[in-house]
């Protein structure tokens, strides 16, 4: 109907909203059963297959699906992969059930990919046996850690993908909030909904690897499990209306920016090196002295705060803003990685510190 960009994706959204929830026990892995099946009656699982070859492993479902424990190497069992990690959206419902995004996938390699974002890896850390790979990410805007499937399945992906932006464009805005790694990704709006390097690999993914006949049958098997569709598998050519759109059909904002002002402080640092390097680090702010700065306990998750920053190792800067004018603030950063426990801090030797005075 002429429509584009934003007003394009919010259409599709009033489209697609409200699906028929499904509980995550016995609920997703059931729907496995006619979602993710290849025509051998094995799991589909895009982490081992290898398409025209032969993948190193195959599962079989139900027998071959993970309990309460396995995975401790690759090719042990197959689980449920939220494609589009669940931490970033705080594991909640609908999100955290929406088959459109979750795949049976090798439980090892589930782990190993655990939160990260997807990529494209030059140097791996590590690769899985189908030729899926991890690592430090060589997309401009981007050095953190990245998960790279196989090329003939990165446009599965980047379509999953533009259909968690429509799908929850009215709650997207909130996410990058929960998870530090998150935020490298999420652009914390409803439009575009993901930022300028990772939004650029999802349409150059898209158009490099077009929609497959696994792709248009797990959609049909989808819509009669939750009665919606991945409105970018039915019509590939919505992604470049949504996402690029001519710039003369766009209109101009109703408003100008508000609280127009220099009281910002801009902090920069360059990643920590070594033998263990940081998932993500912990500014914290004092306008009292670096004294009142509490030191990170171990195994605790921060949220985010006026005066505390979760940012992702590669991003290397973090805005601190609404601040006092004429003001000396007092910052520390702290390294940490995350694990299964919770976060790991580094908070021996000498804390890095700096301080700022706004302006008048």
């Amino acid at each position: 109907a002429g429509k584009s960009g934003q007003e394009l994706q919010v259409a599709l959204y009033d489209i697609i909203k409200g699906h028929s929830v499904q509980s995550y026990t016995p609920g997703v892995w059931n729907a496995f059963y006619t979602t993710d099946v290849k025509a051998n009656g094995k799991v589909w699982d895009m982490y081992s297959d290898i398409p025209g070859g032969t993948p190193p492993y195959e599962y079989t479902l139900g027998t071959s699906q993970c309990g309460s424990g396995g995975g401790g190497v690759e090719g042990d069992c197959y689980s449920r992969e939220h494609s589009f990690p669940k931490s970033w959206f705080d594991d909640t419902s609908p999100m955290n059930t929406d088959l459109f995004h979750i795949y049976p996938v090798d439980q090892y390699v589930n782990n190993m990919r655990s939160n990260y974002p997807f990529g494209e890896v030059n140097s791996p850390t590590w690769t899985l046996e189908n030729g899926s790979k991890k690592g430090p990410c060589v997309v401009a805007g981007y050095s953190g850690t990245v998960f790279e499937p196989r090329d003939e399945y990165k446009g599965d992906f980047a379509r999953t993908y533009f259909y968690m932006a429509t799908r929850y464009q009215n709650v997207i805005s909130s996410w990058p909030a929960y998870d530090p790694i998150g935020a490298t990704v999420l652009a914390g709006n409803s439009y575009p909904a993901y930022k300028t390097w990772y939004l650029d690999l999802m349409i150059a993914w898209h158009e490099t690897d077009p929609v497959s006949a696994k792709e248009t049958a797990r959609n049909d098997s989808i819509y009669k499990i939750q009665n919606n569709r991945n409105p970018y598998i039915d019509h590939p050519e919505y992604v470049a209306l949504v996402w690029e759109p001519d710039s003369g059909t766009l209109p101009e904002p109703t408003n100008y920016p508000t609280n127009f002002s220099a009281h910002n402080i801009h902090l920069q640092w360059s990643d920590a090196t070594g033998t263990t390097v940081p998932d993500a680090y912990r500014i914290r702010m004092s306008s009292t002295g670096f004294e009142s700065i509490e030191t990170p306990e171990d195994g605790i998750t921060y949220p985010n705060s006026a005066s505390d920053k979760n940012v992702a190792n590669g991003l290397q800067e973090a805005w601190f803003t609404g601040l006092d004018p004429n003001t000396a603030y007092y910052f520390r950063i702290f390294g940490y990685v995350i694990t299964d426990i919770g976060n790991d801090y580094k908070t021996d030797g000498t804390i890095p510190q700096t301080t700022v005075t706004t302006q008048p």
